[in-house]
């Protein structure tokens, strides 16, 4: 569907638990849901999903909205913004629920049931059944005097959701027609015997009640499908809703040994990379890449041209492995393509981080920063990598020492010709420009003294910035000043 034939009645939701921190698999679906909803005009509803108190916290929850904010996967209702079916949380819905259930129960949709998972295995194994099969349907049709008799013994019913005797068939939006078998999905506890509302039936009660029309969730979620379908009919019957949402199950992301990446995968979690300093741009570029391609030759896009491309029927139904290498990859090129301005601004906070500029930097010291961030960006694959590379020029001569690894390979005592004469070429020179600087430098070592230029300019490079690896040699000389530059190769010289 293309934009120009936007379907406002589109309502798509991201309904995260807040346990842990977010990881990039909830990150890769809710993108999915977010691209759909913005390519058809539709509606994106962020809800909080946290019945679970054992398990659910609020710093987990708030960690959830700085990752949406951070990566500017914005939504039209939800936490924060509000909406006409306030509110967003659970926790906060649970007069919602017990009237949902008390409806149902009513209409004979959920029913008691006393069974203890105890008897259950016992009379699977008396009925030469496997105990794997779950709940028997036991207590769908107990009289009231059996009713009684277990209350007599102290104990308190749950409420399960009576399943249709028949297969359970629905299209899938990515796999196509699905279909389960009657019988194959034991009627599911609903509500707890404390009367406290389980997921399986909060989250299609609250689908319901506020109008989602698609559910794009993750492959892991689809042996819960029938039990969500037949709880929509049921909730259809006694006029909650008017219909049943289109599901799409989205592929796994596959981590280390062909596992699905999980919350436990160090390499799951979110904010390793921003903290490792990914752009938004190319975490979520390398995300939507995971079971999704904008063409067969294009590995690179913003989100804008993902929205105005993102189709469901170009979701692949395979798994899709998180692949790092191709992620640093596609983040080093959003990292270049960013305004230098832009790269500046991101950059600092890495920088200050590190102890490489103070928390309030100075005009000269941006200025330095942004004569040099041409220069580092070609370089980098995340921002993190820049105060390595920078610090030399912001260093306190008097602090200012070359790696030792660096120093090792680099000054020694075949460094000291080449020192001596890199001095003698650059003391004289009257302007201190890139390009003097490197004719300076090719003359003396390359020309006079015969030397390849690696041998040539690695002593020089580690002497002035400390590093093998650093922004172009001659470019850094001229940003680090003629006094500072010859000065450092004064002391390196002094140290063989």
């Amino acid at each position: 569907m293309s934009a120009s034939a936007a379907s406002p009645e589109v309502r798509v939701r991201f309904c995260p638990s807040p346990t842990g921190t977010p990881h990039v698999g909830l990150i890769r679906t809710a993108l999915f849901n977010w691209a759909y909803a913005r390519h058809v005009g539709g509606t994106v509803v962020f809800r909080i999903e946290d019945t679970d108190a054992a398990r659910d916290s609020e710093e987990s929850y708030l960690s959830l909205l700085e990752a949406m904010r951070w990566l500017g996967i914005d939504w039209d209702e939800g936490p924060e913004v509000g909406g006409p079916h306030a509110p967003y949380r659970q926790s906060q819905r649970r007069d919602l629920y017990d009237d949902t259930a008390k409806r149902l129960f009513e209409a004979g949709e959920l029913y008691e049931s006393f069974s203890t998972p105890e008897e259950v295995e016992a009379r699977r194994k008396a009925a030469g059944q496997d105990p794997k099969l779950g709940y028997d349907g036991y207590d769908r049709d107990l009289t009231d005097e059996q009713r009684a008799a277990y209350r007599a013994e102290g104990r308190n019913p749950v409420l399960r959701l009576r399943m249709p005797d028949r297969d359970i068939t629905f299209d899938d939006l990515i796999r196509g027609e699905v279909t389960f078998k009657a019988g194959s999905t034991p009627d599911p506890v609903m509500v707890r015997a404390n009367g406290d509302p389980l997921y399986p039936f909060v989250n299609p009660v609250d689908d319901a009640l506020m109008g989602i029309t698609h559910v794009l969730r993750g492959e892991d979620l689809l042996p819960s499908t029938p039990r969500q379908v037949a709880l929509y009919e049921a909730l259809t019957r006694i006029g909650v809703t008017t219909s049943t949402p289109l599901f799409g199950h989205l592929p796994y992301v596959m981590g280390e040994g062909n596992k699905k990446l999980s919350k436990r995968d160090p390499q799951s979690n979110l904010f390793l990379y921003r903290d490792r300093g990914f752009v938004p741009e190319g975490l979520l570029n390398y995300l939507a890449l995971l079971g999704w391609s904008i063409a067969d030759d294009r590995d690179i896009f913003s989100m804008t041209e993902m929205v105005e491309a993102f189709e469901l029927s170009k979701v692949s139904a395979n798994p899709a492995r998180f692949d790092l290498k191709k992620a640093e990859a596609i983040n080093a090129t959003h990292l270049r393509a960013l305004p230098v301005e832009e790269f500046v601004s991101r950059v600092v906070p890495h920088l200050v981080k590190d102890g490489v500029l103070p928390a309030e930097p100075t005009p000269e010291q941006l200025a330095v920063l942004a004569g040099v961030a041409p220069l580092v960006q070609e370089r980098l694959v995340v921002l993190s990598e820049a105060s390595g590379m920078v610090r030399f020029l912001f260093v306190a001569e008097q602090d200012f020492a070359p790696e030792e690894d660096s120093a090792a390979k680099a000054l020694g005592e075949d460094a000291r010709p080449v020192l001596e004469a890199a001095i003698a070429a650059l003391e004289p020179l009257p302007e201190w420009t890139t390009a003097a600087i490197e004719e300076a430098l090719k003359v003396s070592l390359v020309d006079t003294l015969g030397l390849k230029p690696r041998k040539a300019y690695a002593p020089v490079r580690v002497a002035v910035t400390g590093r093998t690896v650093s922004p172009p040699l001659y470019e850094s000389m001229e940003l680090l000043g003629q006094s500072r530059s010859i000065g450092r190769l004064r002391r390196a010289l002094g140290a063989i």
